[in-house]
């Protein structure tokens, strides 16, 4: 599963158990930090996740910015309320700017984008993690 956290909206996506396809699954639209918490639970929760990527949106310098900080308090609350899932902040550099492109490419509208483009970003993080797990996997055999 992963997380795509944004200000307003969080994008949720999952992938299947062979790790073969991305898919998005909803936004939360939530900003309380606090609110938000037991909705993600929720989430992983009812998907079942055994590992949850979180979008670690680091400046494209790669320093740490307030929106990177953000996801370091998010997966540090996550860990100590589910010690026994698996949590992973991963860069996110440019997924929403990927996503907002796919969506153009499909001929979506503006408000359709706003309502499901945080869902495409964290399809696209997710994507991005498996590529990563695929290729280091192959390297290691």
């Amino acid at each position: 599963m992963s997380i795509d956290r944004g200000d307003v909206r969080t994008g949720i996506a999952v992938c299947d158990k062979l790790e073969l396809l991305a898919s998005p699954v909803c936004v939360i639209k939530e900003s309380d930090f606090d609110l938000l918490i037991p909705k993600l639970i929720d989430q992983i929760l009812q998907l079942k996740a055994e590992e949850v990527v979180i979008g670690y949106p680091k400046n494209l310098d790669g320093s740490i910015g307030v929106s990177a900080q953000k996801s370091e308090k998010l997966i540090e609350t996550l860990r100590e309320r589910m010690p026994n899932v698996s949590f992973v902040l991963w860069d996110e550099r440019n997924t929403t700017i990927s996503a907002k492109r796919a969506l153009i490419a499909n001929n979506k509208n503006s408000f359709k984008q706003k309502n499901i483009i945080d869902a495409v970003a964290a399809t696209i993080i997710l994507e991005s993690y498996m590529n990563f797990k695929k290729r280091k996997k192959n390297n290691e055999q």
